[in-house]
């Protein structure tokens, strides 16, 4: 048995996984790791066991419960916050049926037109303004904001609140008073705009919930307001830092640039390879097992918290040949860095299509894209759940 690792461990490359991720999954790849709170927790590591324990009922999402192992000391989540991610079967099945039709192919391909207008005016503003420009906070953070906002009917004039509050919620260093004040600020943000939609319900995303819950008998402002808030977290959060890291992916592998520009066609598959090699949100896929269950070997007791490493994962080279190297034509779709099974990420289908329209109006409209300093000079996310760029200064 090796040493047992403190976790979260830190990553070292902004291209690369913790280190020890290698050592662990070559070496005992279900293993034990301390926790901030001083518990300790499984950590599953390579890609096969993480889609077994990600696909598997006898590992439940349920966050309330008072075993589920805590990346973030102190905190805790009252019972009236449970979301679609925080839920098992039978009860996680419907939640997600209730908002699952909003994000189907056809209703994001609906969303194309604007999606482009969106990206394409941002753009113009980071053309008009000056050189160097952050590309953060002028396009990978507004794009995905204003989609939301529109597809949820939240006014984008809200932006910096939300924004704010979220950036406490996704820092790991966040005291817990703070991140318990910023939850409930942003919920209550929610309720407020929820009951202002119901005497006449718009149509737009929360709108046309309100009206189906109804005709159900199902309607709760308060549930309304955490799937809201969820929705709103983490539809602008998650795409904001790919497109920002994607970004820098491409401008430090030009060959793989070379390749999207030369032929668009191949945009998307450079989408999923970039999800894969950054894994921006890595241990967000954490289980509480509540029956015993072998994985990798491993007898794991009810009882015990579990972590499915997706970067762990997504570098296996059982899985993907040469795995830290970034080949946009690898055609590996099978990462989990939209986790799998029955929690797999709702939003899959907006992200996918926001940044294959970045990249490709992005590249094309300023092609002599650069950084305007080295990759060692980046800030990049290292205390934060979510894996980013707190800022990317670029020029042309």
């Amino acid at each position: 048995m090796t040493a047992v690792h403190e976790f979260p461990m830190a990553r070292t490359c902004p291209f690369a996984p913790p280190t020890a991720y290698a050592e662990i999954r070559e070496e005992e790849p279900v293993t034990r790791v301390r926790l901030p709170e001083g518990k300790q927790a499984w950590v599953v590591s390579r890609h096969e066991d993480v889609r077994t324990v990600l696909n598997d009922r006898r590992f439940s999402a349920d966050r309330q419960h008072p075993d589920f192992p805590q990346l973030v000391p102190g905190f805790r989540r009252p019972d009236d916050e449970r979301t679609m991610i925080t839920m098992d079967a039978p009860e996680h099945g419907p939640a997600r049926k209730a908002v699952l039709g909003e994000f189907t192919v056809r209703r994001m391909e609906a969303l194309r037109p604007r999606i482009q207008e969106i990206v394409d005016e941002r753009i113009d503003a980071l053309l008009a303004g000056p050189k160097p420009g952050d590309l953060v906070e002028t396009l990978s953070l507004p794009v995905p904001s204003l989609v939301i906002c529109e597809m949820l009917g939240v006014p984008y004039a809200d932006h910096d609140f939300f924004q704010t509050h979220t950036a406490k919620l996704i820092k790991r260093g966040t005291p817990p008073q703070e991140r318990r004040a910023a939850v409930e600020a942003v919920r209550e943000y929610m309720s407020d705009l929820i009951a202002g939609k119901e005497a006449n319900p718009p149509d737009d995303l929360l709108g046309r919930q309100i009206v189906k819950l109804r005709e159900e008998g199902t309607y709760r402002r308060a549930s309304l307001a955490a799937t809201g808030f969820l929705l709103l977290v983490a539809g602008h959060e998650t795409t904001a830092n790919m497109i920002s890291l994607g970004t820098v992916g491409l401008l430090e592998n030009p060959e793989q640039l070379a390749l999207i520009t030369a032929d668009p066609g191949k945009t998307l598959d450079a989408v999923e390879e970039l999800l894969r090699y950054f894994t921006i949100v890595d241990a967000a896929t954490a289980r509480l097992c509540v029956e015993d269950a072998e994985v990798g070997g491993q007898l794991i007791r009810a009882g015990e918290g579990v972590l499915a490493l997706g970067y762990a994962a997504n570098r296996d080279p059982g899985a993907f040949a040469a795995p830290d190297e970034l080949d946009i034509e690898r055609g590996a779709r099978h990462h989990v860095a939209f986790g799998f099974g029955p929690h797999q990420c709702l939003g899959q289908n907006l992200a996918r299509m926001e940044l294959q329209i970045v990249f490709d109006t992005l590249f094309r409209r300023i092609p002599d894209l650069k950084l305007a300093a080295p990759v060692d000079d980046l800030p990049f996310k290292d205390d934060a759940a979510i894996y980013g760029l707190y800022r990317l200064p670029v020029t042309w």
